[in-house]
């Protein structure tokens, strides 16, 4: 029994012990608000006097006169380079509008309001300049994201809303991918003139005339592009009347002058461009008996297609100019449409003939005798040993001595006719003549065979079959030697293909060198120093002293 009482007192104790700190948390918590509400009751106090009850109207220009002049203070902070879209001529920017203006009904005196003196109110509640982006391509002309606007003890107002503007730009493509490209932000209020609304730069000395600042943007937060280098950013305020009012509109623009990085296009497109360039070269160096000439060509030309398409993909359609790398394609399609119609003039000589075309004195003696040394050819010569053995062979016992190796040559007529006459004349001593083998070799053939008088009627027949004999051998000798001559002028022909081919390898090589290096060392950007705007100027004395 004591047992049980124990325990229900303890956990009494324990239940009074949490509720004890749950009351305190929440004394502490009520209190905090409490304090949060009297820190905050200056401000809200002051945003009620500001804009309930002092009547302020967010529609009315904020000047003590109608006739009075506005001035706004114009700035913008660069927070990235999104895009610059060449085929669209567009350029996307991630920006901070920064906007500062003097408003009379919104001046207090911060020792009546608890020492506040800086007042966050929503923009909607204000008086807004409608200033937009003139030259606007795509989206919206004013700023979209309504941000809180920072309020002084002096009426100064302070805008900064972050907006992402598509701004037209007029893209210059004559040394594409080796460019620079200047592109502007134009901005003005859309609805006042200049005596009502004027606007002058953040950083202009004075608010008179029109003013040039060398740095127009802040770039101390830049995310830098992969893409572009940005060289310059100055800004200038103009001043533009109309035929249709005399009050000036004035407005600044802000130029970005960017150079492309061309390590992409370098690699993705110069390089593999030279490179097919350099293959027609080598269409010259295939031999005309692979019968692969023209294909190599046409696959060339096939290449250089898909590099045009790819191209017309990338830069803007424009009839103005024709870009650097436009340039450099159309110059290796000519040198391959070229190179194709030599290459079909060069396979037309080579397999010419005797039989279809007449060699000139003018060509041979061009072609095959001061070409070659001009080009450093030596046709090579087919010399045979005159030293080695004939070979032989016996017939019937006689020793014939083989005279094919006399058949290489030209003019050897005479030698062949005489040993098919001597062969002959043996086998028909072997055969019917009753003279000795060993009297053959002292007698030419016409002593082998006997004489009309003392030969029968058997030895003419024979005769006669060795005249039909001799005719026959004849006609092969003077075969063999045609096929001789026809074989020497087609291999004529081949040479002078052959010393074709060496002269345009030579006239496109220094055509490929000479265009390529001519055509890209065009391009300003090779020659162009100067480095990239760093992001925090140590000179700046402008926007380092920004505040809000």
């Amino acid at each position: 029994m004591a047992t049980v009482e124990k325990q229900e007192h303890h956990r009494s104790t324990c239940f009074n012990g949490t509720s004890t700190a749950g009351k305190i948390f929440g004394y502490i918590l009520v209190y905090s608000f409490m304090l949060v509400c009297l820190a905050n009751h200056d401000a809200k106090r002051l945003y009620d006097d500001l804009l309930r009850k002092r009547g302020y109207n967010k529609l009315i220009r904020p000047v003590g006169n109608n006739t009075d002049k506005l001035t706004v203070k114009l700035g913008i902070r660069l927070s990235q380079m999104i895009d610059v879209d060449e085929k669209n001529q567009i350029m996307t920017t991630n920006v901070w509008l920064r906007q500062e203006w003097q408003d009379l009904k919104l001046r207090w005196n911060p020792k009546e309001y608890g020492g506040v003196n800086r007042l966050y109110v929503p923009s909607v509640e204000l008086w807004l300049p409608d200033i937009v982006l003139y030259n606007n391509a795509d989206g919206n002309y004013e700023v979209t994201l309504m941000t809180k606007a920072t309020l002084h003890p002096d009426g100064r107002v302070v805008w900064e809303p972050p907006a992402i503007y598509k701004s037209s730009c007029t893209i210059d493509v004559e040394f594409f991918p080796f460019d620079i490209q200047l592109c502007t932000m134009k901005f003005g209020s859309w609805t006042y003139d200049g005596n009502q609304v004027d606007l002058v730069h953040i950083c202009a000395p004075n608010e008179q005339g029109e003013t040039v600042i060398k740095r127009g943007m802040d770039l101390r937060e830049l995310y830098r592009s992969v893409e572009w280098d940005i060289l310059d950013v100055p800004a200038k305020k103009n001043e533009k009347r109309y035929l249709c009012c005399p009050e000036p509109y004035p407005d600044i623009t802000f130029n970005i002058t960017m150079r492309r990085k061309t390590l992409f296009y370098t690699v993705n497109l110069i390089i593999p461009c030279v490179s097919i360039s350099f293959l027609t070269v080598l269409v010259f160096y295939l031999p005309s008996d692979s019968g692969e000439k023209i294909t190599l060509c046409i696959s060339i030309l096939l290449s250089l297609t898909v590099f045009f398409l790819l191209l017309a993909e990338i830069i803007p359609p424009t009839s103005i100019v024709v870009p650097l790398i436009g340039k450099y394609l159309l110059f290796t399609m000519i040198l391959v449409t070229l190179s194709i119609i030599v290459t079909v003039v060069v396979l037309n000589v080579h397999f010419r003939s005797p039989w279809t075309h007449t060699m000139s004195p003018w060509v041979r003696r061009v072609f095959l005798s001061i070409l070659p040394k001009l080009l450093i050819m030596r046709r090579p010569n087919l010399e045979y040993d005159k030293s080695s053995r004939a070979s032989v062979r016996t017939c019937n016992g006689i020793e014939v001595k083989d005279g094919t190796s006399s058949l290489g040559s030209i003019g050897v007529r005479d030698n062949v006719t005489n040993k098919a006459y001597q062969r002959i004349a043996r086998r028909a001593v072997n055969t019917e003549s009753p003279l000795p083998p060993s009297a053959f070799g002292r007698f030419p053939y016409e002593e082998a065979l006997v004489s009309e008088s003392s030969s029968s009627m058997k030895q003419r027949v024979m005769a006669e079959d060795i005249q039909e004999a001799i005719d026959g051998v004849t006609f092969i000798a003077e075969h063999l030697k045609n096929e001789d001559q026809c074989g020497s002028i087609q291999e004529d022909w081949k040479y002078v293909a052959m010393v074709l081919d060496r002269l345009f390898l030579w006239i496109f090589t220094t055509a490929c060198v000479v265009g390529t290096f001519g055509i890209i060392l065009q391009a300003p950007t090779l020659y162009d120093n100067r480095e990239p705007l760093q992001l925090v100027d140590p000179l700046d004395n402008c926007y380092s002293s920004y505040t809000s």
